[in-house]
């Protein structure tokens, strides 16, 4: 029953992530997400971003009434009040500290809520439009780990006993959210883990900075210790956070990628307002989140847990956990956009079998002086590539390139807490590879179609002499967009050089 306690502190968000319906047989539509946001919009335009001040709000002051908003400011409002929501999910309390009364409380009134949503939308003939589920993609990159095992996961539940970063009282939590896994229930298993996982870093947060005063931190007069806190670069005071150091990158980059970065799947966010369907979460997921979770219990345990440290399946995890490279910086996702706009490059499709020589014929003359350019453009980039590879060669031969680009994205480019001037950077960067790589596609869709009117014989006579002409600049075409991804990638390489330049040079530099 432990999911009582997360289920209590999200009551008010619709049991948020669930189906909930308005008193009468439920649609395929009426599936609630972010429910909160959907009953402001009803009346409002502008949703506030924080719980608090949507219950402050006089929208729903004007739908539920003000003696109802009041009582849920008492329970899960601001930190002055009781503030369920926030210090269950973000792991300060256990089962037992708070009384299941509370629980029951929100439970009907959320039920409550439903009927008074559901007068207010009859007397006022509104519809209640739900937004649909958040889905998760890339689930290949998203499977970082070794599928857990039950031996595993017996290693995992003694490991929770004996870790240093575990609390006591906390312990019923961890031995749930492994015991969710073991029966498929791949959401509870997060939600549960999730706050544990903030909680143990909190732990070792306050242990490496020397601040344990910051442990149990709860209160309306104090900051919570958070993820926002836990993982950042600096302290409040400006000194240097020691947890990164401890943790190390490859660690750092894991929870900056599965709970940080924009382009990740942000699991606790989506998760914690309910922009998530419970019932179709991924295995992928929760088998990452639990087998990292798995190895940070193992390394910070005691010292005479020896024998279960050197089994071989535990190695295997610590293994991929010491090799983990980001892969939702937006540094890596400009990598994957230059080897995909090379590779869209290289399928170009070539000159068809059916067009007569003298007919495709002259293009040499018209792309010898674009080609002379090009060299002379690479071999000048030739000292300024630090890594021992050549520029020099055919521009035109696309495999040459695309080995080229592969080695050069092959370059290790360090992430964490990159700058605001490196990110504004590969923002342009990245504006340049979609436009490439959009270009790429149309040239591979109007070569097919023209191609195919050219063998049926539908084209009129200026329609073949434009698909001539389109084909030998296409000639043209190809090394050009070769040599701006080079250039994108050069640019990357050395990217670390742009926090030398000062504030002028800077702005120079991006336009």
């Amino acid at each position: 029953m432990l999911l009582q306690s997360w289920l209590g502190c999200k009551c008010f968000e619709a049991l948020i992530g669930q189906p909930w319906w308005l008193g009468e047989k439920p649609k395929k539509q009426r599936q609630v997400t972010s429910l909160t946001n959907t009953v402001f919009l009803l009346i409002g335009k502008d949703c506030p971003f924080l719980l608090r001040d949507l219950l402050a709000s006089q929208e729903f002051v004007s739908i539920f009434g003000q003696p109802v908003m009041d009582v849920l400011k008492v329970f899960i409002g601001s930190p002055d009040s009781l503030n369920l929501r926030n210090i269950l999910w973000h792991g300060f309390v256990s089962a037992k500290e708070i009384p299941v009364k509370y629980f029951s409380m929100l439970l009907f009134l959320t039920a409550g809520l439903g009927q008074l949503l559901n007068n207010y939308c009859l007397q006022s003939h509104s519809a209640l439009i739900h937004r649909p589920y958040v889905s998760f993609i890339h689930l290949k990159e998203l499977h970082i780990f070794p599928d857990l095992n039950q031996e595993l996961l017996s290693l995992a539940e003694e490991l929770v006993t004996k870790s240093n970063i575990v609390l006591k009282t906390m312990i019923p939590f961890w031995i749930a959210a492994i015991t969710s896994f073991q029966q498929a229930r791949y959401a509870d298993c997060v939600i549960l883990l999730l706050p544990q996982l903030e909680g143990g870093l909190r732990v070792l947060f306050t242990a490496v900075n020397k601040c344990p005063s910051r442990l149990m931190t709860a209160e309306s007069s104090s900051l919570y210790t958070t993820f926002d806190e836990i993982l950042a670069k600096q302290l409040n005071n400006e000194e240097m956070n020691q947890l990164p150091i401890v943790l190390g990158e490859s660690a750092m980059e894991f929870l900056w990628d599965f709970l940080n970065h924009q382009e990740g799947p942000r699991v606790r966010d989506h998760l914690s307002h309910g922009e998530i369907n419970l019932n179709h979460f991924p295995r992928e997921i929760a088998n990452s989140m639990l087998s990292f979770s798995i190895t940070l219990l193992c390394r910070f345990s005691q010292d005479d847990l020896t024998s279960i440290k050197e089994h071989k399946s535990l190695k295997l995890l610590m293994i991929c956990a010491n090799n983990y490279c980001t892969k939702f910086h937006p540094i890596t996702q400009l990598k994957k956009q230059i080897l995909n706009c090379i590779k869209s490059i290289t399928s170009w499709p070539d000159f068809p079998m059916g067009l007569k020589e003298q007919e495709i014929s002259g293009s040499g003359k018209d792309t010898a002086p674009c080609i002379l350019m090009i060299n002379d453009i690479l071999s000048q980039l030739q000292p300024y590539l630090t890594m021992n590879v050549t520029l020099l060669g055919d521009p035109v031969n696309n495999l040459l390139t695309e080995k080229l680009l592969i080695e050069l994205c092959s370059k290790h480019i360090h992430t964490l807490f990159s700058p605001r001037t490196i990110l504004e950077t590969i923002v342009v960067l990245r504006q340049i590879s979609t436009h490439c790589h959009h270009v790429s596609r149309q040239v591979i869709s109007v070569c097919e179609t023209k191609y195919e009117q050219w063998i049926n014989k539908s084209l009129r006579s200026r329609q073949r002499l434009n698909f001539l002409r389109m084909r030998r600049s296409i000639k043209l075409l190809s090394p050009v967009f070769q040599l701006v991804l080079i250039l994108i990638t050069l640019e990357l390489a050395n990217i670390p050089m742009i926090c030398r330049k000062n504030t002028f040079e800077y702005q120079q530099y991006l336009k």
